[in-house]
Order: structure tokens, then sequence, then C-alpha cells
């Protein structure tokens, strides 16, 4: 055995030959070296690569050669972390258990990070995989991390090494959790993610934990204990208020599929009475995210049988508690739990009017009568709650009031007025409310005749039951008599033939009549009408006439409709189809109903708001707007299997004009078309999309009849996405050519539409036809017909008298590209094609050929890109700008590809959430192939430029920073919020634009006294103008941006005959002219450095140029100060050493080393902590305007402060910071061009900020201090009258401070009190200069100004007082 290697141990290990092992050392130096050989991925999951190490490894362990704790600690010490699934076979072959591995990594976090990151990516990976295998390596680990992560107290005592493996489990699982309840917000806001799947996985795993693991009971308890916890209180930040208003949406149907699948888990660990204990320990021990509780309380409902009665006895012990300790809190817990139950409806738990009745409704049971001060409690409750209540809830209130004994009856009195007033608000009446009403709708109350027909229907079923008048239908009659006459009484008497044998419902109207509750009067008229409605029938004639007529108002539209199809066709029945049309509209308005004198003034002002992503018919229209489409459709082919167009009379005209007419219809009519054309067209059959395409063409023709359309998406309610569109416009929303499919489609469609069109008026005048047909339909064919046939990218078809194809299309079979090739070769279409209105411009095709989704594209990616090439350099290249093309300019394609790139950016954007449910309708985010051809233009465009070509060389910066100049200018600079949300989505377009091109088109490149020089005036503009004020990180760009500008101007420095000096003047320059760059370097520099030192070594091999060598000298002595013990740091006058010292500490400085930072610092470092105290500022500037960002508010407001403390020892230097533009020269110069102009309006909520941690005689020493603390007092004033966003330090942030400031007011509020008593404390030198804030205090703050005039009192201010 000496002398051979462990690799030749492996390869004899086939000859099974008894060896005598080496020594331990060369043994496990061998193992390792295998190890670090088989550390790839690919090689690892080969089988017999496995086996081989594996049965290495226990060859070792049979030597007793091998130790298990080195061995994971030399794993731990390789380049890359474990592979997962080889430490499961470790773990699983029992050669290095994952407790001990885990136990020997030194680093917890990154312990963590590597297995949940692991479980996370196992978890995505397990579809691809094995299942079997896949679920055996979660399967053990979930157990060990359960085993190990919630252990028995006196096992987690035995060793004090257990512990760190205890913590690590720990943190996995709730890292884990964190990442499911991520998913489970993403999933509620309709957000498509590859993660829901992966989570499914995961939580497939919480069930193995309970079902297959060995740990004792409790332990699983243990675990599901705390994610129930976890869950119900994640991210609380919803107010009692939103719950009341969004509990609708909570219910179980509603909740999200992850969280009903984890409630699940953790109901099949513990019993029903655990979990409600559970629950209302919770309850009462922390805040809670309202969405989940109420949520879990939905879905407990639904899945346990014994959760009603568990949830009853809760709201019982909530009641209780509430009226004995006078706890608002426990009892508004119990309204929205019942409340919720409520919505989940009466086969889980009985309706809330039952409840609220029972619980406040008896002077013996409800627990507010029994004090005046338990009677003063609820109605306050249910006084405050009057703002925020949905009105059926009032209704309930004041249909079953709450029991009042009758000497404190001005308290409910109050309460109704109160109650009846918010109705009237609504806009809802107490009348309208049904007997029955269902309150667990989520859809707005139903109209009052509908409910009253509902409410029959009830009584009807109850009375059947019980043989007793309902109790509900004899309060109404006393209690609601309003609604029980006019209402109830109407829907119950409706006429009709009685039957021989009295039904139910005639049995119960003889009950009410003996009863008393039906006036004579009222039911002799019924049995008049019913006696009426009997002989009805029988007018006229026969008995074959009474059974071949009619039943309802439907079938009789249906035969009318009939009737007019027998007249279409024939040509000398014609002049009969007017009146036909007139009985049609008829019995169409009989369907409808009668229009009341209010119905027919609310049609004037209708408006029709369409969701694009899920039209809804209204159920009382539906059967009358398939039957006038059907109807439309067959009448077309009958027609025209006799007749061409031409020659089938106005019919078609007529009636689509009637059916205009019919406005309260027209809603419903547009929905029923989107959901045939935009969802379903290209399952329509030819006769469908014939007859459709003949109705729209009239449809528009009859336009001036129409209401405005406002188009909308769900993920944006309540906010149109266009409003007051044109109908023609709603055509081209309808036909988008995304996917093969629908191309085809639109291709059938608007060929049958043109032709028939033209096939119908064939002697309209060529200025006529241009102004009736819609453009659009054209223009899509103008798209689809060169995309799908080749033949007609070729020229030449001018003048061709081929026929129109509408014979072709009203005859089956149809071959619908040789139609359309036949419609493309008309002399008349192509007549249309020279008018501007009808030709597709360059900007309308690239906007339709980005919504292309390629994966469901009819063309190959060669196909695709051969039409590319043809479209863009045969077709628009050279055509003229007139004619919608770019007239030979490379250039002006450019900007127009521009322009519809960021178009289209947005709406996808807005429109993706919406339209996921149906995958072949979503828009990508874009053809990805023509962003390449985006890119190969840009590219072009730039070298043609660089090489002084005609066309290019004329422009110092890149023409894209002209078109976004442009765009940028049409938005103007409103202050409207929805103004700058609009330049802010623009600017976030453009950068990505900017970002997905190559970096050297930001900078470009002259010649300045024969040498090339780099210019970057376009991208320092662009930097100063709009992204300094869109950008929300303070004095820093996105890395993304900051890194993209630098890697540019290296690579453009490769035209310079001396790069480095042209670097070097770049970021000279820079300083001055573009300081936010700086600074972006400054906050990424730890991740910049790498990267432009590799592509400069990759460029040029030689020194880095001096400006890039400053920067990385500059990090690397604050690095080495930061970690050395020197006793003092470089100061320096400059502000970008101050950047750098900044967010270096910020990064990594912690609290308690900061301070020794600024003592290291040492004299003479005024200016430099200036900046400093400019920067961090900023920071906290930013963590207020952006939360989001991620920014650590009291972190970087304890660093000013710290700052600030060095600086009022130093002297007066720091309100320099503050001071008005102009007074601190380089300081107001340079930085704040460098930060947004709405940094700048915050100063004062900074300021004040930090002034509280600092005592006011401390302050007032200086006496420049009062002149610079009045104007950020009245500049806050200012934020706060024109309706800015002030915020004061935040809960986490009061350690710091000792004021509790909440909102603005309390902000403002405090700022005010510091002032006016730092006033008398100020030296008589403060004074002097407050003649500029004078004016401004009296508007703002008099008292104030008095306070200023009492206390100054010298006659320099008596002076100013008399001149202002």
């Amino acid at each position: 055995m000496a002398g051979r290697a462990l690799s030749a141990l492996l390869a004899g290990r086939c000859q099974e030959q008894k060896r005598e092992p080496k020594t331990q050392q060369e043994l496990r130096e061998a193992a390792l070296h295998i190890w670090s050989r088989h550390q790839r991925l690919d090689q690892l999951l080969l089988e017999e690569k496995l086996f081989c190490l594996f049965q290495s490894l226990k060859e070792l362990l049979t030597y007793n050669a091998f130790c298990h704790s080195v061995f994971a600690q030399e794993m731990w010490k390789m380049q890359r972390p474990p592979i997962l699934e080889v430490a499961w076979h470790l773990h699983r072959e029992n050669i290095v258990r994952l407790e001990g591995l885990l136990e020997k990594n030194p680093e917890v976090p990154a312990v963590v990070d590597w297995l949940s990151g692991s479980l996370c990516l196992l978890c995505h990976q397990v579809e691809e995989m094995d299942t079997e295998v896949g679920q055996n390596i979660l399967t053990d680990l979930a157990l060990v991390l359960l085993q190990n992560g919630f252990p028995k107290t006196s096992e987690s005592e035995k060793k004090l090494e257990r512990k760190k493996v205890c913590e690590i489990c720990c943190a996995v699982l709730e890292r884990m959790l964190a990442w499911v309840l991520d998913a489970v917000v993403m999933e509620k806001q309709g957000r498509a993610s590859p993660t829901g799947k992966a989570v499914r996985c995961w939580l497939h795993v919480y069930s193995l934990m309970v079902f297959q693991g060995t740990a004792p009971p409790e332990t699983p308890q243990l675990l599901f204990g705390h994610i129930f916890t976890r869950v119900l209180t994640y991210n609380p930040h919803l107010t009692v208020s939103d719950a009341i208003h969004l509990q609708r949406e909570w219910s179980f149907a509603r909740t999200s599929s992850l969280l009903a699948t984890l409630y699940r888990k953790v109901f099949v660990v513990f019993q029903p009475e655990e979990l409600t204990g559970r629950l209302q320990q919770v309850l009462e021990t922390s805040e809670v995210n309202w969405r989940h509780v109420l949520s879990c309380v939905s879905t407990l409902l639904v899945c346990h049988s014994q959760a009603e009665r568990l949830i009853k006895g809760l709201l019982d012990g909530l009641l209780r508690k509430a009226f004995a300790n006078y706890d608002l809190e426990s009892l508004i817990t119990a309204f929205l739990l019942v409340r919720q139950a409520a919505l989940e409806g009466p086969a889980f738990f009985p309706p809330y009017a039952e409840w609220f009745k029972l619980t406040f409704g008896s002077s013996s049971t409800s627990l507010q009568g029994s004090s005046k001060k338990a009677l003063l409690f609820l109605f306050k409750f249910l006084s405050q709650l009057v703002p925020f209540e949905a009105p059926q809830y009032l209704k309930v209130h004041l249909l079953h009031p709450p029991f009042v004994p009758s000497k404190y009856r001005t308290l409910l009195l109050e309460y109704i007025t109160l109650a009846k007033t918010r109705l009237a608000d609504l806009k809802a009446s107490l009348e309208d409310m049904g007997l029955y009403e269902n309150l667990s709708s989520s859809k707005e109350a139903s109209q009052a005749c509908c409910q009253a027909l509902q409410d029959v229907e009830k009584a009807v079923q109850i009375f059947r039951n019980t043989g007793k008048i309902p109790a509900s239908v004899m309060e109404a009659s006393i209690f609601r008599r309003s609604y029980y006459v006019s209402r109830f009484l109407p829907a119950l008497l409706v006429p009709r033939v009685l039957p021989e044998t009295p039904d139910t419902r005639m049995v119960l109207i003889e009950a009410l009549k003996r009863a008393e509750k039906i006036p004579p009067n009222a039911f002799a008229t019924y049995l008049e009408e019913c006696e009426a409605a009997k002989r009805e029938p029988l007018r006229g004639g026969s008995a074959e006439r009474e059974a071949g007529s009619p039943k309802g108002p439907l079938e009789r539209l249906k035969a009318e409709l009939e009737a007019l199809r027998l007249l279409v066709p024939d040509a000398n029945k014609h002049g009969a189809i007017p009146a036909q049309v007139a009985l049609v509209s008829g019995r169409l308005l009989e369907v409808l109903g009668p229009l009341t004198d209010d119905d027919e003034a609310a049609s004037l002002t209708l408006r029709v708001r369409l969701d694009l992503s899920a039209p809804e018919v209204g159920a009382a229209d539906q059967g009358a707007v398939d039957l006038l489409l059907a109807s439309f459709c067959q009448d077309v082919l009958a027609a025209s299997f006799f007749l061409p167009p031409d020659r089938q009379g106005p019919w078609p005209s007529l009636f689509v004009k009637m059916v205009c007419g019919h406005r309260s219809l027209l809603s419903s009519l547009l929905s029923r078309l989107c959901q045939l054309l935009y969802h379903q067209g290209p399952s329509l059959s030819d006769a469908h999309v014939l007859g459709l395409a003949a109705f729209v063409v009239h449809f528009t023709e009859a336009e001036s009849l129409l209401p405005p359309v406002d188009l909308c998406f769900p993920s944006v309610p309540r906010v149109a996405f266009h409003t007051d569109l044109p109908l023609a416009g709603l055509w081209d929303y309808f036909l988008a050519p995304r996917s093969g499919d629908s191309a085809l489609f639109c291709l059938r469609f608007c060929t049958a539409a043109v032709s028939y069109f033209l096939c119908k008026f064939p002697s309209l005048s060529h200025e006529r036809l241009c102004s009736v047909l819609h453009p659009g339909f054209v223009k899509k064919l103008q798209y689809v017909v060169p995309r799908l046939c080749l033949e007609a990218r070729e020229t030449g078809h001018e003048g061709e008298s081929a026929a129109f194809p509408w014979e072709e299309l009203s005859c089956p079979p149809v071959c619908h590209q040789k139609a359309a090739l036949s419609l493309w070769k008309q002399a008349r279409f192509q007549g249309l094609l020279r008018e501007e209105a009808f030709q597709l411009t360059l900007r309308e095709w690239l906007k339709m050929e980005l919504q292309v989704l390629p994966d469901q594209d009819l063309l190959s990616a060669s196909e695709r890109q051969e039409f590319h090439s043809w479209s863009l350099h045969q077709h628009y290249l050279p055509r003229s700008v007139a004619a919608g093309g770019c007239g030979g300019n490379l250039r002006e394609m450019g900007a127009l590809f521009t322009h519809a790139v960021l178009d289209f950016l947005p709406r996808t954007d807005s429109e993706a959430c919406s339209l996921q449910r149906n995958s072949a309708l979503s828009p990508a985010r874009g053809n990805p192939e023509l962003y390449c051809r985006f890119q190969e233009l840009v590219l072009e465009l730039e070298l043609e430029r660089r090489r002084g070509l005609p066309g290019g060389c004329g422009t110092k910066e890149p023409f894209l920073f002209q078109v976004f100049r442009e765009r940028l200018g049409a938005l103007g600079t409103g202050a409207a919020l929805g103004d700058r949300l609009l330049r802010q989505q623009e600017l976030l377009s453009q950068t990505r634009i900017l970002l997905s091109l190559p970096p050297s088109v930001l900078v470009v490149t002259q010649k300045e006294g024969g040498e090339t020089v780099v210019a970057c005036e376009g991208f320092f503009s662009f930097v100063n103008t709009e992204l300094r004020n869109g950008c929300s990180g303070g004095c820093a760009l996105p890395y993304d941006i900051t890194a993209h500008f630098f890697r540019g101007l290296l690579s453009t420095s490769l035209e310079c005959s001396r790069p480095a000096q042209a670097v070097t003047a770049v970021l000279s320059s820079c300083q001055a002219r573009c300081p936010l760059l700086l600074c972006s370097a400054a906050r990424w520099w730890p991740r910049l450095e790498c990267v432009l030192c590799s592509q400069w070594k990759r460029l040029f091999g030689a020194p880095l140029a001096q400006g890039l060598q400053s920067l990385k000298d500059l990090q690397s002595s604050l690095q080495s100060c930061l970690a050395s013990e020197a006793t003092s740091l470089p100061s320096n006058t400059a502000w970008l050493p101050a950047a750098f010292l900044h967010f270096t500490v910020q990064r990594q400085a912690e609290r308690e080393e900061k301070g020794e930072v600024l003592r290291r610092l040492g004299p003479k470092a005024e200016r430099l902590l200036v900046y400093v105290l400019f920067f961090s500022i900023m920071d906290f500037i930013s963590a207020k305007v952006a939360p989001q960002e991620g920014t650590d508010a009291p972190r970087v407001l304890e660093w000013s402060s710290r700052v600030l403390q060095r600086l009022m020892e130093e002297g007066p230097g720091w309100l320099a910071v503050f001071c008005p533009a102009g007074k601190g020269r380089e300081l107001y110069e340079t930085l704040r061009g460098a930060v947004s102009d709405q940094h700048l309006k915050m100063l004062p909520v900074a300021f004040y900020s930090l002034l509280f941690a600092f005592d006011v005689e401390e302050l007032t020493r200086e006496p420049t201090f009062l002149p610079v603390a009045v104007n950020m007092y009245a500049q806050l004033l200012q934020l706060f009258t024109e309706g800015a966003t002030v915020v004061g330090p935040s809960r986490s942030e009061q350690s710091l401070h000792t004021c509790n400031l909440g909102d603005s007011l309390m902000l403002i509020q405090q700022a005010r009190q510091l002032l006016l008593g730092a006033i008398p404390r100020c030296p008589p030198g403060s004074f002097s200069s407050l003649r500029e804030v004078l004016d401004l205090c009296g508007d703002l703050d008099p008292e104030l100004q008095a306070a200023l005039s009492s206390t100054g009192g010298g006659d320099s201010l008596e002076e100013g007082l008399l001149l202002c």
C-alpha cells in the first residue's frame, strides 16, 4: 500500500484487495483532494463518482482513519460552500451529520444564508430533478432543522455546543417562513412569480415535519405555534379603519391560496380549541396584521366544523371583557371577527344582523343594559364607527337597534340621527334594504325591486316549510311599513294566471289578507289583474295561436328577429324592413324594461366603463345581447348568399342604429364585443367573423349616437387607462396581433371589415370614404399582411384590378391569406394606402411589433429577423417622412425607435398585472429581437458619428439625449402629483433604455486642438437636470447607471491618444460640472473599483489613470485608517474626501466606532466635517422621502448628531449647511447641485429633527443661530401650507430624542416651542439680520414675529420693523 495515492485506492476498489492503510494525515489529505475534485455540481450529480467518493470515505471510516470534525472544518475552508445535495448524502450515509457540519462553521450568518438559500433553490428545482430524491432531501433536512431548532429544554441544556446549532436552525426556519410570507404578499398583489410553486413545495415540507417526523409531539407544536404567531403579526401596517373598509376582500374565497395552505398546515397540528386560544392570546398581546387575522378566521370557519362554536365563545369572551373593563380594543376586535365570520355565509356562521340583534337587542341578555356607563360606552363606539361603516351595517344597526331603557332613549335617537345622516351622505336609502339582504356579498347592494323579488321568494320558501307567515314579514309590516307597502307587496302581488289548486304563494297571500296585512282594495285589484292575464292569451282567435305564441319578452324578441331574417335576403321586401326593425326595437324595450324619467335623464350623461381584461355583461342583458348579435350575423350570411352588400338595402345600418338607441344596453353590448373579439377572437367561426365585422363597420358609422368609453384595468381601480376613448380607438385595442393566433384573427377580421365596407359603399367618393372608414382596419392589414404573406412585400401591386374578396369570404371554404392578398392587390385598397390617414407609420409599426410574443408567434426567429430587416431597411428607411417613413435618415429612424420603446415600456408596466389571467393576452416586456434591432441601430449611428460620416458628425451629444429632452419638455414640470409621477415614470423608462445599450453611448469624443478628447456634456446635463431630481438616494445615483457611465468613459477613452489624461480630465471636471457623479462613485466605490480596475487593465494594461487612482487611494486611506490604530484621519478641505468618509462610515463603522472616527480627525477638520454633515443630512432626508429604499434613518440621524456635536465644539460653521443659497459659496454652488430640489426643500425637517437632541443653551451661543433657525421655521411652515408631507422622527427614533414627534403638525409645534424658548436666550447681535424673514413670519406666525420684536428691542430691529 505504501506509496499509493488515494486515487489509486479508489481505482482499485473493484479488485476488492485488502490493503493496509497509510498514515491518518495522508489519508485525510487524499480525501480532501478528492472532495475538491468533486466540487462541481455536474460532477457530483454523476452517480458513479458520488458512489466512488462515499465508498472511499466509508473505507477511511473502516480503517478508523477519518475524523468527522476535521473533515467538516476543512469543507468550510473550500473556496465555495458545500453543495446541499452532497451535504445531504454525507448526512444520510452517516459520514458527516448535518448538525456537525453546521457546528463547525464559525460564521453563523453565513451558514444561515447558505442553508436557507440552498433550500429555496432546491424547492425551485424539485420539479426538474428526481422527485423522490428532492423530497427525501427536503424531508431529512427539515427534520434536522425541526429537531435542533425546537428541542426539549432538557436536551438543549445538555451541551453548550448545541446552542449554536439551535440558533442556526431557528434562523433558517425563520428565513424560510419570511420567504413564504413574501410570496403571499406577491400573490395578493396579483404579481405572477415562479416562486409560488417553490413555496408550495416548502409548505409540503411542513406536512412532512408533522407526519413523518421522529421528534416528540411537542416539538412540531413549538414550531407551528411560532409560525401561527408570526403570520398573524407579520407586517402589521393596516389600521382598524382599514380593516373595517377592506375586510370584505379577505373572505376565504379571496384569501391567497398560499396563505390558506399555510393556515391549513397549522390547523392540522392543533385542536380547534388551542387555535382559538392562541388567536386570542395574539390579539391581546401583539400588534396584528388584520388581513391575516381575519382571513385566518374565515379559513378556520370553513375548515373546522367546530369553529362556529369556538368563534362564538371567543366573541362572548371579548364582549364580556370589553364591557367589564370598558375596553374599546376588545369591542372593536369582536366586531371585526363577527363581521368576518358572517362574510362566509349562513352555512358557516349566522348573519351579522342576527348576531347583532341577539347580542344587543334583548333586555335580558344584552351587556349594555346593565348601566348608563355601559350604554354610553356602546353608543360612543358605534358613533365612532359611523364614518367608516358600509351602508348595510348601518342599516342593520337601525333596523335592529340595541336595547335601551326608556330613560336613556335620547342616546339611541342621537345615534339614529347620525347613522341616517351618514346613509344620506352615501346616497343609500334605509327603505331599499331587503328583509333577507345578504351582507356577505362583495358586490354593491341590489336594486330595490330586485331585492324585493328575492325577499318574496325567500318568504314563500319559509312559508312552505313552516306553514306560518315569516316573522320578518310581520315585523316589516309594522316597523318598516314604507318598504312593506311600496316594495314587498307589489313584488308579491304580481299579476299572473292563478293555478286551479292554490299554490304556496297564493296561500301566503290569503294568510296575509286574513291577518289584515294586505289592504282589501289591493287584494281585489290583484284578483282582477290575474283574471285579465288569464283572458289575454285567448284574444284574437284560435287555440293554435295561443299554443304557438311566445311566452316571455325574450321569446317575443326572438320571433321578431326571425321575421326580419325573412325580409333581408329578398330585395322586393326591403320596404318592409324599417317597420320590422321598429317592432324589434319595441320587443327589445320589453326585455330591458320601461324607462323612467330618471333613467332617461341618466342616459343623457351615460359613460361606458369597460374593463379590458375582464369585461362583464349584465345578467339581465346577456340574453338580449347574444340574441341581437347572433341574429345580425345570421342575417348578414343570409343576405350575402343572395345579394352583394351594396344591394342588401339599409337594414344593417337601421339595425345597428336601433340598437344604439337603447343606451342602457350599450355597456353590456361593448363588453360582449370585447369578450368575443379580444378574448375569444381566434376561436370564432368564419360566420361569426363576417357578421361581427359588418356589425363593427356600421357600429363605427353610428359613432355619433354612442356615449364616451373609459377603458380601464383592475390593477388601477377607479382610474381609467384611457378616458373619452372614441369608438374607433376601441377596435384598435380589441384587435391586438400579439400572438400567432391573434394575428391570424386580426387578418381575418380586418380583411372582412374592409372588404365589406368597400363592397357596401362602392359609389362613395374617395374623400367621403376616407372620412368614414376606420383607418385602424387598414393599418392592421398593412402590418399583418406583409408579416404573414411574403408576396405582399413585393412592389408593383398598384393599379391591379383584382375583385373584392367579400364573395370569396362568404362562401366556404375560405383561404384567409389568399383573400387578404386579393384585397391587398385591389386598386381601390392601394389608393387608400396612399392617403396619409391610412398609412401605417414606422412608430405605429414599432408599437405593434413590440407587443408580439415571440414564443407564440407564427414566424420563426429567422423569419422574424427577415421581416424586421425588410420593414426597417427596405420599407420605412427609404420611405418619405410624409408617408410615415424616415426619408433615408438613420438618425430619424433611431429617434422614432426611441419614442416607440419609451411609449411601450410604461404601458406594459400598467397592463401586465391586469392581463396575467390569460397568458395569451399578457403583454411581454417587448419583443426581445426588436430590442436587438434597436441596439444595432444605435451602435450603427454611434459608429457613423465617430467616423465623421454625414449626418452623424454635426452634434456633440448622442441623439438619445435629444429625444429624452424633447419628451421630458413635452411633459412639463407641473407640481401636481400626477404630473410628477408621469415624469418619474418617463425618466425610469429612459434610464432603462440607457442601461440596455453599450456604456460607450453615454460619452462622445470630439476634436480640440488636433486631439481627440472625451465630451460628456449630454450626459452631465441629463444627470444635473433630470436624474438629480428623479433619484431618491440623496447624493447618489443608483449603482447601475453610475457603473454604466464609468465603464462608458473608460471605453470611449480608447479613441484618445492619451486615455489616462482624458479620463482624469473628465473626473476633474466632474467636481464642478457634475458633482452627483463623483458622489455616486464615492457611494458605490467598493463595487465600482474592481469593475473599473479590471476594465482598465483589459483595455490598456497600464497603471490606472491618475483620476481613478486618486479615488482608489482615497478609499484605501480611509479603509486603513478605520481598520488600524492610526491617531488621526487625514483632514482635507475638499468635499470629495468627506463624501468617501461619510459613505465608508455608514457602510462599516459600528455605533461605538463612529465617535472614535470623529476623534481621529484631529483639529482643524471643521470644513471637512461640514461636508460630512451635509451628506449625512441628505441621507436622513432620503430615509424620510423614500423609506422603501432601506436607509436606516435612526442610524443616519445618530451619525449626523455626532458630527454636529463635534462641529459645535469647533465653531458656527455647521450653520452654513442650512443657510440660503449663495451664502455658503462653494458648498452651495457645488454640492447643492448634487441633490434633488425635494431634498433641499426638506432641509427644515432635518434641521429641527437634529436640534431636538441638543440643549437650547448650547445652540444659542452662536449669534448666527437665530436667523438660520427662524428661516428654517418659516420654510417648514411653507412646506406645511403647500401641502408637502413633513415627517418628524419615527417611533424607532424616539430613543434618540425625548420628543414624540408623530406627524407633520407635531414637528411644527415642537419646532415652534424650541424657537420660542431660544429667542430670550439669544445674544442681542442675533436680531440684527432678521429683516428678510420678518414679513414671512408675520404672515405665517404673528406670535413668533411679536416674540422676535419684543425680545430684540434694539433700534436696528425697530428700524427693520418700520421698513417691513
